[in-house]
Order: structure tokens, then sequence, then C-alpha cells
């Protein structure tokens, strides 16, 4: 598909913005690979991440981002912009306000299309992926407080299956951890980003056996 028909798709087959309540129910999670985690009993906390598709002519790219070494947590991983929503925000104002703090991606310039499926963390957030599309490359500057690098990923390798692994790391002594992974070129996407957006690859297209349409060379 081209350009048009991908933007199309993603309008046809996501949850309209206007649809978003903050009690969605989460149908993936990080504890797919692991049933036997014990959840916490705490309420999930909302967040929300922005899923910048930027419309190149020669194919559909992601933008996303690595954060920085000196954070207190998740240093040096790759992710969306994003992050919890403040009091009284929706979804969208939030992932597009942490886009601009994080990256100084300008609002005006990105077109939210719509949500695909929250996605519960292990770490206790319940992430609403907001999806957008981004008719021009943009202007970005990373806070470098939080962000050490911003990047553009092929869509059309992020929506290939034959790109998703499965991987999993020990800690002191205790079972194995599994998790998605997306390796490109060499940044190592994993964890909750390579679970949203496998769980965006099945909302559009299906899973692997049921595959609604081909996903490669979607935005040619």
């Amino acid at each position: 598909m081209n350009l048009i028909t991908l933007r199309h798709t993603l309008k046809e087959r996501l949850t309209p913005s206007d649809q978003w309540t903050p009690d969605l129910m989460a149908p993936g999670s990080d504890f797919d690979l692991n049933p036997d985690v014990r959840r916490s009993s705490q309420p999930l906390r909302p967040a929300a991440v922005l899923i910048p598709i930027i419309a190149r002519p020669e194919g559909a790219t992601v933008l996303m981002t690595r954060r920085s070494d000196s954070l207190a947590s998740h240093t040096g991983q790759i992710a969306f912009p994003g992050g919890r929503l403040d009091p009284g925000e929706t979804a969208v104002q939030a992932a597009l306000r942490e886009a601009f703090e994080e990256v100084a991606l300008d609002p005006s310039k990105v077109e939210p299309l719509g949500f695909s499926d929250p996605y519960e963390t292990v770490t206790g957030f319940l992430v609403t992926p907001v999806v957008a599309w981004l008719a021009q490359p943009p202007v970005t500057t990373p806070a470098p407080e939080e962000v050490a690098e911003v990047f553009e990923a092929p869509w059309d390798f992020l929506m290939d299956p034959a790109n998703h692994q499965r991987d999993f790391y020990e800690r002191d002594g205790q079972p194995p951890r599994w998790f998605w992974a997306m390796p490109w070129a060499d940044r190592y996407i994993w964890g909750a980003t390579a679970g949203i957006l496998r769980a965006l690859r099945v909302r559009l297209y299906g899973d692997e056996g049921q595959s609604r349409q081909p996903a490669r060379g979607d935005a040619a």
C-alpha cells in the first residue's frame, strides 16, 4: 500500500480519539509472556505514549527515542515519547504534551489518528498508545535530561512479524522474565515498547496466521 492507503487503514482500524476513557481495559501486557508473575493489587496508573508515523516519500517511519543514561529508571532504553497523565488530561493531550517536552515535537504538526489497544506494564502503568500522522518530517530537539537520541525506524520493519522475537533476562536467581524484542540496526527495541508495537501490528493486520493484508510494502 502507499502512504494514502496506510493512513486510511490506520483511521479505519484504530479506536477513534473521542472514544477514549481512563478506565479502558488492557488486552495486552508485559504479563502475556510471564503468566506466573504476580500482579500488584494497586490500581494501574494512567499513562500515554505517542506513536508518530512520519510520511516520508521513500516509506513511512516511526519516531522513537533512546532514554537518557542519567535517568533513575529504564536508562538507555528505546521508547516512545510519553508519560503519566496529569489530572484532567486525556490520553491525546498527555501524549502531545510529553512529546513536546521530551523532543520539542510541535503539536500543530501532529495529526492524532486514534488509539491502539491499551497496554499494562509490569511497573503498574496502563498505557494508551496514541497513533499519529506527520505529513512532513519533524524538527526535533531532545531534552537532554530525558532523551539521549531521537531516531526513526522503518514502519515496514516494525510491522513485519519476522522481526519480532522473544527474549529473556534473569535476575538474582529468579525465573527468566520473557519479553518481545525487535532488534533494528544498532538499536534493541524491547519490553513494553516492542509489546505495544506488536499489539498494533495485530490490531491492524491480524496475527501471523490470519493477516488481513501483508504488512510488507505497506508504506512504500
